[in-house]
């Protein structure tokens, strides 16, 4: 419905192949991106360039809006996962969005508290040492909207790059979860239970 609005209303419409960065780390904000086509990550990166995911967006999905509504510099990259189409809005346009549309304003308090969410959660995850905690936690968040038998969506490496932890950490986690049958695979997938 949200993007329906936004092509009607012939917001800018920009094009980002796969790998480029959308924004990055002390940028001024200008837009909320809504996605219309691919995937992007939003990531920080520390001092020896490893990548940690504070989200992906997909089609129907938006990000931007928290430093864009506080008037504060961005916090981190976002990249394009994949060949990606984004309409940007500018804060006025935003703000008028927010008023007319009572569903959309309902539906930006629903996906602020569900990042604040996961933030906490992750926070309180990585201050776990332990890797089959951490990991189980994030595998049993990631699988909540799933119906049962569903395969998670996810690779090694991305499981890797939500939790902290190293891409062998989390082989050889993945294994000792599977053996202690707190998880299930199914050809290597982690499926929901």
């Amino acid at each position: 419905m949200i993007l329906k609005y936004l092509t009607d209303h012939h917001f800018k419409i920009l094009y980002y192949k796969k790998g480029t960065v959308i924004y990055e780390p002390e940028q001024k904000p200008r837009y909320v991106y809504f996605v219309k086509s691919g995937e992007v990550r939003m990531v920080t990166v520390n001092e020896l360039g490893k990548e940690f995911i504070q989200g992906i967006y997909k089609p129907k999905q938006y990000f931007g809006e928290p430093a864009l509504l506080l008037d504060r510099p961005y916090l981190a990259y976002t990249i394009a996962s994949k060949d990606t189409e984004l309409i940007l809005i500018d804060k006025n346009s935003f703000l008028k969005m927010l008023e007319e549309n009572r569903d959309f304003s309902m539906d930006l308090i629903y996906a602020l508290s569900n990042r604040l969410f996961y933030k906490s959660m992750m926070l309180e995850e990585l201050g776990n040492e332990q890797a089959e905690h951490r990991l189980l936690t994030l595998i049993r968040y990631l699988s909540k909207d799933l119906q049962s038998g569903e395969v998670l969506d996810i690779t090694r490496q991305g499981l890797a790059d939500r939790s902290g932890l190293r891409v062998e950490t989390v082989i050889r986690t993945i294994k000792k979860l599977s053996d202690t049958g707190e998880i299930k695979l199914l050809n290597g997938k982690i499926i929901n239970c």
